[in-house]
């Protein structure tokens, strides 16, 4: 029987945010944002280790009284995947999960659909979707995804996609959530490509790997969740994890 695959999680978190001064470590229901995404990760059971991969001392430290592996990385990375790819350098495994720094509503049991993408051998890149909010639907900020019938990504946009022509009602939008997880070999590539065009106007990373030939395929994620860019997403996230606190103690 083959062994296991290896899987780590990475959780990029950078302090020096623009929109939201500081978010990773804003604390959100008595405890720091980072936090709370380590938590879900960790818990899930599926990745070890399950690292924070920062360039703040700051963070480190966060990290040190919390009992949370992290490791540091270099200033100059110029995205998540960057500082994933660092690490990686560092870190055996087979699959690397990059797990968003600013997605604190995230629970355990949003890894087991990713992570179940890989038993099919030909994924070398997998991420999450739901059905998208009737909000969000003309959202940009909100980026929608279209897949063939087997799971893989056609397209990821922040306009409106598909684009219901005879304003016959369509439905089924659906809002790309923004985890990965690659195959040692797509991360290793994804970092030797330089930006494209399509990356470079829609200003979403994922379309380098799509305009390389390189599938992502989309699982469906078990709910939304609360991305944290603004002092409104911080209270709404806050209100969530606050109601689940009450609940399960």
């Amino acid at each position: 029987m083959a062994s296991p695959l290896r899987i780590a999680g990475v959780i990029p978190a950078r302090l020096g945010s623009t929109r939201l001064v500081r978010k990773v470590l804003r604390p959100i229901a008595g405890r720091p944002m980072v936090e709370w995404v380590w938590r879900a990760a960790a818990e899930s059971g599926l990745m070890d280790p399950v690292i924070v991969a920062t360039d703040s001392e700051e963070v480190a430290a966060a990290c040190r009284e919390r009992n949370i592996r992290f490791e540091m990385t270099s200033p100059d990375c110029a995205s998540g995947s960057d500082r994933v790819r660092e690490v990686a350098s560092r870190i055996d495994a087979d699959i690397y999960v990059n797990i968003q720094g600013d997605e604190p509503t995230m629970t355990p049991d949003f890894f087991t659909p990713l992570i179940k993408l890989f038993d099919r051998p030909e994924v070398q890149v997998g991420t999450l979707a739901v059905r998208c909010p009737a909000e969000d639907i003309i959202n940009p900020n909100a980026v929608k995804v279209v897949t063939a019938s087997n799971g893989r990504a056609l397209y990821f946009s922040r306009s409106t996609i598909p684009f219901d022509r005879d304003a016959s009602g369509f439905a089924g939008y659906r809002k790309h959530l923004g985890i990965y997880a690659y195959r040692k070999s797509a991360l290793e590539q994804f970092a030797a490509l330089p930006p494209g065009w399509l990356e470079t106007v829609e200003r979403l990373e994922q379309l380098r790997l799509l305009e390389n030939g390189i599938d992502i395929y989309v699982a469906s994620a078990p709910a939304d969740t609360i991305g944290v860019d603004t002092e409104e997403d911080l209270a709404r996230a806050e209100a969530l994890l606050f109601t689940r606190k009450t609940m399960s103690s």
